[in-house]
């Protein structure tokens, strides 16, 4: 099953109403939203992986639909998975947007991998 193409345009008309600059570029089998090129927002299938600030991480997990995020069988700290439950109406979408949008300048970017072109 592909990336909610609706959910994914509801998330850059988000970005673009607050002038954020973004890029979308597909990863973890979705559409990933870049900011500042860091991950901010990622659509899989119908459920949302947003980055927040570690120190509500806990906190948010209380939260109706949103769960850990865990790829590997670990949770990942700071990384949340958010149901239809979670971001239904475009209210309950926005806050969950803009806490990953707050986290971002204090996110770090990932490494940029080397080529083994030489």
């Amino acid at each position: 099953m592909a990336s909610n193409e609706f959910l994914s345009e509801r998330i850059a008309v988000f970005f673009t109403d607050k002038k954020v600059p973004f890029y979308e570029k597909k990863m973890f089998g979705g559409n990933c939203f870049m900011v500042d090129e860091k991950m901010c927002v990622a659509v899989m299938k119908d459920e949302i992986m947003a980055r927040i600030n570690p120190n509500i991480y806990l906190e948010s997990l209380e939260k109706e639909g949103c769960k850990e995020m865990s790829f590997t069988g670990k949770a990942m700290k700071g990384y949340v998975l958010l149901s239809v439950d979670a971001y239904d109406l475009d209210k309950d979408l926005y806050y969950w947007l803009q806490l990953a949008l707050d986290f971002n300048p204090l996110a770090k970017a990932s490494r940029k991998r080397k080529s083994s072109k030489n």
